[in-house]
């Protein structure tokens, strides 16, 4: 009943920039904590950045200064811009958030996923 579909990944220079998109469809009525979440090859997962409903956000230190998370409550969409791109930025970037949502006359919560986008920085 609720997904989060990833777009904007791709294979780009050190340096480069990247704008990740994720969207929320399904009977969302509003989305607490909306975050980016990235894994590398024979890595663990690690938070990229978050945001909450009122927009303060959370980074991690690796990436402070280069990437700027972002949301749009109206769309249940949140957005990654990735400028000053290092190989080891390399890796599956997963879509997570915190869904409010209904089902018939029934209002539950629930953590969900995307699919994940993968974001290659070629040296």
């Amino acid at each position: 009943q609720v997904q989060l579909v990833e777009s904007g990944g791709g294979l780009v220079q050190a340096g480069g920039s990247l704008r990740l998109s994720c969207v929320g469809s399904g009977s969302i009525f509003s989305i607490n904590v909306m975050g980016w979440y990235r894994q590398a090859p024979g890595k663990q997962r690690e938070l990229v950045a978050s945001i909450d409903s009122g927009g303060s956000t959370n980074y991690a230190d690796s990436v402070k200064g280069r990437f700027t998370i972002s949301r749009d409550n109206d769309r249940n969409a949140v957005y990654l811009q990735m400028n000053s791109l290092k190989p080891e930025d390399t890796a599956s970037y997963y879509c997570n958030a915190d869904v409010n949502y209904s089902t018939g006359f029934r209002r539950r919560s629930g953590n969900y996923w995307g699919q994940g986008t993968q974001v290659t920085v070629s040296s």
